[in-house]
């Protein structure tokens, strides 16, 4: 988010545009907005390694208040702006954030969350009216203050939360280091180079900013000298007008955005050029065979993948090729050294499902809480996971099978959810899918399956018949659910990550999961 190098011969560069609207920002403005923000971080007391929070839909002024942190040495927090103001209230005190950044659409719930956010110095709001004392307009806020650098200018970086999936969710803290504004951290340069970025390219970003991967993607981006081109939501179609509109060459999705599209009628999804299309990346969740298969001869062979959490523990990666080679792989290891353990911590063999284990390529805790990071760490502190389960095939790809809180244990036997609802999303008839288990008196636990249907698709008992049979044709009968129940709208982050917690959850009642 550093326009301070390119600035320098873009100024008048589209940095990022915002689709639905049209707003143009320059690097220029991006660069004046941005320090004005650093100004009045400075002067409400913010220094070096301080933090603050950004709590908004994806808007216009987004991205100059996480610059304003890059180029002063702090932390910012990019928090879900899908949450409840009990929810943005525990980010915003567990984060330390002295300063909070939000819109008017989000306005009562930000008001409201602060309530109870006693170290909260100042609510900037980007596009609306102040209030209080300690609620202000942005554009007022900064009208005193120059458009030049600030004097002490440091590098800094987001420190994310976990989705908060299989629990409260944890600000991952980096170290920073004392490095001028504009220093690149090594993990950009990576990323960078694999993803194939270049200078002049056109990035589209469907996904919400306060995600890791669309906001690292933007950031490196406008770093590289390229445009963004930020949807300010998901549309399956008005995705596939924009690649020909601005001639997009870089992309990155995650697999139920390849899903929506697939299921766009044949006519629509050929109306559009996409032959400005150089390379395509997706991750977040692993992808459906079929999904995948159907992209790759849609688009070609430019649809890369990686394996990553937000803690960076470590990197897989593949491409169309290596995946074509090995259907069902997220890829190799690129960054970290893996290890797949069993619950007693031994090696598996090759084939076999266990736990996954990086000896940690990037170092990282949980901001301000030694528990939740012990518990993610080998005793010997030399290895760390997220407690993905999966497993290695001969050649070194790794298979993701689920996460380790939502395997099924029926009769003594693992089940490992992923396989069906990728089967059950595949179904043209089938919106979105999520498979857990449920209590059985006599098994531990069996499989149920919960699917959101296309429109206008019956959700009835001879629907519910028809997909269990579905599963059986491909699938072992154990792995295959037992009952289907129906809802109108699957509670998937817009991430693509799919709260299964939740849903689970209210088969259980007063029980505990074994396996939780």
């Amino acid at each position: 988010m550093y326009p301070g190098e390119q600035v320098k011969t873009r100024r008048d560069q589209p940095a990022f545009i915002m689709a639905e609207s049209g707003e143009t920002v320059t690097y220029g403005e991006l660069d004046e907005r941005s320090n004005r923000i650093a100004h009045l971080l400075r002067d409400q007391g913010l220094k070096r390694l301080d933090h603050y929070a950004v709590f908004m839909e994806n808007h216009v002024r987004y991205l100059e208040c996480c610059s304003a942190g890059e180029r002063s040495g702090l932390y910012y927090t990019c928090i879900n702006s899908y949450l409840t103001a009990e929810e943005l209230a525990y980010i915003i005190n567990n984060s330390q954030s002295q300063v909070v950044f939000t819109s008017e659409k989000k306005r009562e719930i930000a008001l409201a969350a602060i309530k109870d956010c006693p170290n909260v110095k100042l609510v900037v709001i980007v596009d609306g009216a102040g209030g209080e004392r300690n609620i202000v307009n942005l554009d007022e806020a900064v009208a005193s203050f120059p458009a030049t650098p600030i004097a002490d200018e440091w590098v800094g970086a987001s420190m994310l939360y976990s989705s908060g999936t299989t629990g409260q969710p944890k600000g991952i803290l980096r170290p920073l280091p004392e490095e001028p504004a504009g220093f690149k951290l090594p993990v950009f340069h990576f990323l960078g180079a694999l993803w194939q970025y270049r200078e002049d390219m056109i990035y589209l970003s469907p996904a919400p900013l306060y995600h890791s991967a669309p906001n690292a993607a933007v950031g490196m981006t406008i770093s590289m000298g390229g445009t963004a081109v930020i949807m300010e939501r998901f549309d399956p179609e008005s995705y596939l007008a924009l690649i020909e509109q601005y001639k997009i060459t870089h992309t990155q999705l995650v697999p139920t955005m390849f899903s929506r599209m697939l299921k766009l009628p044949e006519d629509v999804r050929n109306k559009y050029d996409l032959s400005s299309l150089e390379f395509t990346v997706h991750a977040a969740a692993p992808c459906p065979v079929q999904v995948k298969e159907q992209m790759i001869d849609w688009w070609g062979p430019i649809v890369s993948e990686y394996y990553g959490a937000t803690e960076a523990l470590g990197f897989t990666y593949c491409s169309s090729e290596d995946w074509l080679a090995h259907k069902g792989t997220v890829g190799k290891v690129v960054v970290g050294v893996l290890h797949i353990l069993d619950d007693d911590m031994n090696e598996c063999p090759t084939g076999e499902v266990g736990t996954l284990w990086f000896e940690t390529a990037n170092p990282f805790e949980y901001f301000n809480d030694p528990e939740k990071t012990a518990e993610v760490r080998s005793e010997d502190q030399t290895m760390s996971t997220v407690g993905d389960m999966g497993y290695v095939d001969e050649d070194g790809f790794v298979y993701l099978t689920d996460r380790k809180t939502f395997m099924i244990i029926s009769g003594g036997v693992n089940i490992y959810p992923q396989e069906c609802e990728n089967l059950l999303i595949e179904h043209p008839k089938v919106s979105d899918a999520a498979v857990f288990g449920v209590p059985n008196v006599d098994l531990g636990e069996e499989v149920k399956a919960v699917v959101q249907m296309m429109p206008d698709q019956p959700a009835d008992d001879a629907m519910a018949e028809e997909l269990i049979a579905h599963c059986r044709e491909h699938l072992a009968s154990m792995k295959c659910p037992k009952s289907i129940d129906f809802i109108d709208e699957m509670p998937r982050l817009p991430t693509g990550k799919l709260y299964k917690t939740g849903l689970r959850d209210k088969y259980w009642g007063e029980g505990k999961s074994r396996i939780v």
